[in-house]
């Protein structure tokens, strides 16, 4: 397992940082400045001004990775991706004009689940990586302080665990989305910045086709897989109907007919 370890920038956030990793069970360091001293860690969560981010150490020109909820590509696919015109809306249902509950298994950096929330969706976020949940709680606890964007986050709920162990915790939901991890045909040096870290931090979901069961008997409508369009389907089952975009597809498994609204 990598080597993960907690700190803060400046002395305005050490509750924070002693707070995060005390609930998640990293190993506090005090003044990121102390990461000097160790060759030891894989990655660095750090707290700056209030916003948690994670560090891969060996590729520092990466950059960190926060979940942000208010600015960046998040507040532009809200205002800009279309609405429920979109293929992630269409794939849970959505343009029948009815608004499911949504289990977003996999949940990751809460993205996909962040636009199902902002058109009208319930949606429970369950991760399994500590460090990924670290960054999503506080991802969340920052939006919820924006009058703009808490009452899109309000329908955001997060879970830590591994689905297919909980997911029967969880609760019935109209639909169950799973993104697992797919090994990537590019080199990585063209792989995206978070894909990279997470590659390393979670590596591959060796256990993806197991999560399939488990979420076709908890939906109550449908189950909606993300996929890269080479890969196979999940658990080598054949969807219902496939939405392909350019470079990834939605395959949608329906139990029942969703109701028009």
């Amino acid at each position: 397992m990598p080597k993960i370890v907690l700190g803060y920038c400046d002395k305005v956030d050490v509750d924070l940082a002693k707070k995060i990793a005390q609930q998640w069970q990293f190993e506090y360091i005090g003044d990121v400045a102390a990461i000097k001293q160790r060759d030891d860690i894989d990655f660095l969560l750090q707290v700056d001004q209030q916003v948690l981010s994670l560090k891969k150490l060996d590729e520092p020109k990466l950059g960190g990775i926060v979940v942000d909820f208010v600015e960046g590509a998040s507040a532009h696919r809200r205002k800009f991706g279309g609405g429920r015109g979109q293929d992630i809306a269409k794939a849970v249902g959505l343009k029948h004009g009815f608004t499911p509950s949504v289990l977003d298994a996999t949940a990751g950096l809460g993205r996909d689940a962040f636009v199902l929330a902002s058109l009208g969706c319930n949606v429970t976020l369950n991760e399994r990586v500590p460090a990924v949940a670290a960054l999503l709680e506080n991802g969340l606890s920052r939006a919820n302080l924006s009058t703009e964007i808490a009452p899109i986050t309000k329908n955001m709920v997060l879970r830590h665990g591994s689905s297919i162990d909980a997911m029967t915790a969880c609760g019935e939901h109209d639909v169950v989305y799973l993104d697992p991890m797919y090994p990537h045909r590019e080199k990585s040096a063209a792989v995206k910045k978070e894909m990279r870290v997470f590659q390393t931090l979670v590596g591959e979901d060796l256990d993806a086709d197991d999560l399939f069961e488990p979420a076709y008997a908890l939906a109550k409508y449908r189950v909606v897989v993300k996929r890269p369009n080479y890969a196979d389907f999940i658990a080598g089952k054949k969807p219902s109907m496939s939405i392909k975009m350019k470079k990834n597809r939605f395959d949608v498994y329906v139990k029942q007919a969703i109701p028009k609204g």
